[in-house]
């Protein structure tokens, strides 16, 4: 990316420019609600989320936007939908590059496709590219949108954390600007401060894992191209750029290449531009015209903290967990820990659930984490095999899935991401054994088309009461909650997925459209206590 490319770049993703706050003046450090520190992709869901429900927030970030490249690509339908909740995906569905299919090829051959939603009845794709700079611009629009109606969310731009100092009730930070530094201190601090994490260093918190021994770099060309919309990867490209290498098209006509380099490099040798065309031109061919638009090196890591929650400091996104890139699990899987986090820490805020209801954050999204390092690691080994006779049986897999669907199912480039479904959480009531194993407790709830729009956007930001050939009352209090009815009808999208074998269902669904608890009849005690729990007070 040339200077003066960077620089148009940087002016239009230059969100929240640097302004003075008063609490620079103060005479003492100012003390906030909730504190994030992190402008990225996560840490402004964040904001979004908790401002939407009414939770003063302010969020700190040593840039002023965007940074500059596409990074994060892949967007998952789950995001989308959370994104859907916050007011920010119709934009990002619009610029986005819709997908369903991918393509497996080994050397010149297609082995087979796999299309990731086969079912009907979704409102949205499978996936979407979009470049990390644009999801960061439509979540910002979202947030201008939430502070126009009254979303008390604060933005600071070159307000740099240097120092945490933790507290039994609050957090103090130590912040530096262009004007110098000032304190702050918050009942609660929220770290999303990417997988280098200043502030987990600060606190002195290991972030343990595997590194693999391989390299990969990302090319990101402009170009005119006709290939379809769709995952292209190859295992062994006849093209010889590399052990394998990855297609994927982005908006503005800019196509994501991904070539496998192995473990012994020179790094500044394979960024020169002369050598990053000689791998794009060998797989495009020498007569295809195309311009350099950004281009980075990165290796495989899964790691993770041991615990996402240390005191009243909770930590979000790639900052309390890290995987490879193969499978889209990074950025997807932070939304997701927004998704858990800012319902259950509004509840707490406003006195509606004990705080111990946090810790319900850390087992749950910890177990999200583990799902997503387990088939991360899983991905990297059969795409990097790292000794002779690994090699020799992922080969054989691939030379049988060429024509034996059965083998296609151990076939890895990148198992891609799905929500998690948190088996065995302490939040968890009962379940019914007629209905569809899909929407068991813990699981995220499938969209349905209704008559004029889609089941997830009637569910809201609260608690509801899913009915479906039940009589349910309007709502139900208890626990200082109100929680309002939706009665379904039983199409043929709403039976498969709600009802299965039952002739009858009653759901309570959590704030983050997961399924708290299931039965065949409407029983209020039952559900009361259903409540109780998912809200930590059991």
């Amino acid at each position: 990316m040339t200077d003066l490319v960077a620089e148009r770049y940087r002016l239009a993703f230059r969100l929240y420019p640097y302004a003075r706050s008063p609490d620079q003046d103060a005479p003492a450090p100012a003390r906030h609600k909730v504190i994030i520190a992190g402008g990225g992709p996560i840490g402004l869901a964040t904001a979004l989320d908790l401002g939407r429900r009414g939770v003063p927030v302010v969020l700190l970030d040593d840039h002023e936007g965007a940074g500059l490249g596409s990074r994060a690509l892949c967007f998952a339908k789950r995001t989308l939908e959370i994104c859907d909740r916050l007011g920010a995906a119709g934009p990002m569905l619009d610029k986005g590059v819709q997908w369903n299919v991918g393509k497996v090829f080994h050397d010149d051959r297609l082995l087979y496709e796999f299309n990731l939603l086969p079912e009907g009845g979704h409102a949205f794709p499978a996936f979407i590219n979009l470049q990390q700079p644009w999801f960061e611009k439509f979540l910002h629009d979202a947030i201008l949108a939430a502070q126009a109606e009254g979303a008390p969310i604060e933005l600071r731009g070159r307000n740099r954390v240097d120092a945490v100092t933790p507290s039994a009730d609050h957090v103090t930070l130590d912040i530096m600007t262009p004007d110098g530094p000032y304190q702050l201190q918050a009942d609660w601090l929220i770290a999303c401060d990417g997988a280098r994490s200043p502030l987990r260093g600060m606190l002195g918190l290991s972030f343990d894992g595997r590194v693999f021994e391989d390299n990969f770099l990302i090319a990101d060309v402009k170009m005119k191209a006709d290939f379809p919309t769709e995952r292209w990867f190859w295992f062994e490209p006849h093209f010889k750029s590399g052990d394998s290498a990855l297609l994927h098209k982005q908006p503005d006509d800019i196509w994501r290449i991904d070539f496998q380099l192995g473990w012994n490099i020179d790094r500044a040798k394979e960024l020169e531009p002369a050598n990053i065309r000689a791998r794009v031109d060998a797989m495009l061919g020498p007569d295809v015209a195309y311009e350099l638009d950004w281009c980075s090196i990165y290796t495989f890591q899964c790691r993770r903290m041991d615990r996402f929650r240390h005191g009243r400091v909770l930590f979000a996104g790639d900052s309390a967990h890290q995987v490879s890139p193969f499978g889209a699990r990074g950025a997807n899987s932070g939304i997701q820990d927004v998704d858990n986090l800012a319902w259950k820490l509004a509840l707490v805020l406003d006195g509606t659930a004990p705080d111990s209801l946090l810790d319900s954050y850390d087992a749950e999204r910890v177990h999200g984490a583990d799902e997503n390092i387990l088939n991360s690691t899983r991905a990297t080994d059969f795409i990097t095999p790292k000794t002779p006779v690994s090699k020799l049986f992922r080969n054989a897999v691939l030379t049988l899935a060429e024509h034996l669907p059965f083998a296609r199912t151990v076939v890895n480039s990148g198992r891609l991401s799905l929500p998690c479904t948190y088996d065995g959480s302490a939040l968890n009531g009962p379940d019914h054994p007629d209905m569809p194993p899909r929407t068991r407790p813990g699981s995220p709830c499938p969209d349905a088309p209704l008559a004029g729009g889609w089941l997830l956007p009637h569910l809201g930001r609260g608690f509801t009461l899913l009915s479906i050939n039940q009589t349910v009352p309007d709502s139900l209090s208890a626990h200082g909650l109100t929680v309002p009815r939706l009665a379904l009808d039983a199409t043929p999208e709403i039976a498969a997925r709600y009802l299965g074998n039952a002739k009858g269902a009653v759901y309570l669904i959590r704030p983050d459209q997961h399924v708290a608890a299931r039965w065949d009849h409407f029983d209020e005690s039952a559900i009361a206590a259903a409540l109780a729990r998912a809200i930590g007070k059991v």
